[in-house]
């Protein structure tokens, strides 16, 4: 077994597979007690359901809410065509908690290839502390907690993409980069930014195919593909205060470039995130040209002004970029170790004594090792008080008076109904029901599951919640079931209930200032 254990394939295995269960652990446990939500769990779970049925990427808890009607598919939405790959885990087990344990194999899959690099730069010994660092980054934590996205995808393309190149395999570091094309229209974006990488490194004519093809695939993505069907290629357009065109805003912030400055690190949570994302690498990305290859996508969150969620550590944002950023360091500290001067080494060997492991590996005490042990250590340091720290205390894994009369309320509906559910209870009824999401705007749906005591998207009281079940029992909907707080309502369905589907009214509460 000692010889077994020696193995780096076994050790990088088993860490690959402990992530995946954490990851897996936390968010099924999240979906148990309620508090995985409608936008966007259900949302996805809407669309590969229809991948699944062979039919195209529906959801309509997203159009009705949107005022886009029963039919938007999730290519209106964003261009992410590899959530398809998804459609045959359907096949498997026809749920939300499908997607979750997806994603939770998904983020674990990118330890491999980010070993294999760290492996390559800067030794075995450093590459299993960096992948403990990645696999507890508060990135990949934030995406983890907040249901499911196509953000999953990103760190393993992305440790593929940075592993092939740096091993001399160009093409598959290209295939690599196509796939990123398909998981959203702003990847292009990355590939670009890692195509700005590789001109600074000499490679001269494939980073010049990167920027051009990264940039040409996101206009395409934006402004053909979506567009086609059925979205619109202005619906995230938030960079008005530089101007109403691309081109527009382009020419802005190349003749006002302080002013671009002034709005890419202000308010001050701009700022925040920013040195959170250095800081949990120890600030080395900053020591490679590899960080070049996050700017592009920072630049888009930072510089809009529609979107302040896109400014925030919370969400699965950060995700899109902690790999580019991980591996950034991992270049950093290599070639911070390449010029580390000799005379100084005795000072990382006093008071230091290594560990038996190291010792019979032959890794000293070099300065990329420190480093990769200090983010390690930081980052076990930090998991208590972490979003993941919640795994570690007892509560986690029972249920309240709450979460059990939330589950009452689910098993008073009817499967294959149309229902109007709260954000937190819709992931419990999408696998068996035609889930819409309770906004603030009556649908006139049979069936209607609300809270009245919790404050759940997109109200910004509880009373607003209660108004709403207030109001509906008003005109003429009959209360079938109550406890704690959750309520569930019933009515015959009626030309209104087909009429809310056909032209549904947008709901006023997503489109005003969301309540965090």
């Amino acid at each position: 077994m000692r010889e077994f254990w020696r193995r780096s394939l076994v050790k990088v295995g088993a860490l690959t597979v402990a992530a995946a269960l954490v990851y897996c652990l936390d968010s099924l446990n999240l979906l148990r007690r309620f508090l995985a939500s409608t936008f966007d769990l259900v949302i996805f779970d809407q669309g590969i359901r229809g991948y699944a049925h062979l039919a195209a990427p529906v959801s309509v808890a997203r159009g009705v809410s949107d005022g886009q009607g029963a039919h938007f598919m999730l290519l209106a939405d964003h261009w992410s065509p590899v959530l398809a790959l998804l459609a045959p885990l359907y096949w498997i087990h026809d749920s939300p908690a499908t997607l979750l344990v997806a994603q939770g194999v998904l983020f674990a899959l990118a330890i491999p290839p980010l070993w294999a690099y760290t492996r390559r730069q800067i030794g075995p010994g450093a590459a299993y502390f960096v992948c403990v660092a990645y696999a507890l980054s508060l990135p990949v934590m934030e995406a983890v907690i907040f249901d499911f996205h196509e953000v999953a995808f990103v760190p393993v393309l992305t440790a593929v993409m940075v592993e092939r190149f740096d091993a001399g395999k160009r093409w598959h570091g290209i295939l690599a980069a196509v796939a990123l094309l398909l998981v959203k229209e702003d990847m292009g974006l990355l590939v670009a930014g890692f195509g700005g990488y590789l001109l600074l490194t000499r490679r001269r004519w494939t980073g010049l195919a990167f920027v051009v093809g990264g940039v040409a695939a996101t206009w395409a993505a934006t402004h053909l593909l979506i567009p086609a069907f059925g979205g619109s290629a202005s619906f995230y357009w938030a960079y008005g205060q530089f101007g109403s065109t691309l081109g527009s805003a382009l020419l802005n912030v190349l003749t006002h470039p302080l002013h671009a400055l002034h709005v890419f690190v202000t308010p001050g949570v701009k700022a925040r995130t920013m040195i959170g994302l250095l800081a949990m690498f120890g600030f080395l990305p900053l020591a490679s040209p590899m960080v070049v290859a996050v700017l592009p996508l920072l630049a888009e969150r930072m510089l809009a002004s529609g979107y302040p969620l896109w400014w925030q550590a919370k969400f699965q944002y950060d995700a899109f970029l902690v790999m580019m950023l991980c591996c950034a360091a991992v270049d950093g500290a290599a070639r911070l170790q390449r010029h580390w001067p000799a005379r100084w080494n005795p000072w990382l060997t006093y008071p230091f004594r290594r560990p038996a492991w190291l010792r019979r590996g032959g890794v000293a005490w070099r300065p990329a090792t420190l480093w990769a042990t200090a983010i390690c250590a930081a980052a076990l340091v930090y998991l208590p008080s972490s979003p993941f720290g919640s795994l570690l205390k007892p509560g986690f894994y029972n249920t309240n008076a709450r979460m059990r009369a939330a589950a009452a309320a689910v098993a008073h509906v009817p499967a294959g109904v149309e229902v109007e559910a709260s954000n937190n209870i819709g992931p419990a009824l999408s696998g068996r029901d035609t889930v819409l999401l309770l906004d603030g705007t009556p649908r006139w749906a049979p069936w209607v599951v609300g809270d009245t005591l919790g404050l759940d998207f997109p109200f910004c009281t509880p009373s607003q919640q209660a108004e709403e079940v207030a109001y509906l029992r008003a005109h003429g909907y009959a209360l079938v079931y109550a406890d704690h707080g959750y309520v569930v309502l019933h009515r015959p369905a009626d030309a209104r209930t087909a009429q809310a589907l056909a032209h549904p009214l947008p709901a006023a509460r997503l489109h005003t200032d969301i309540c965090y």
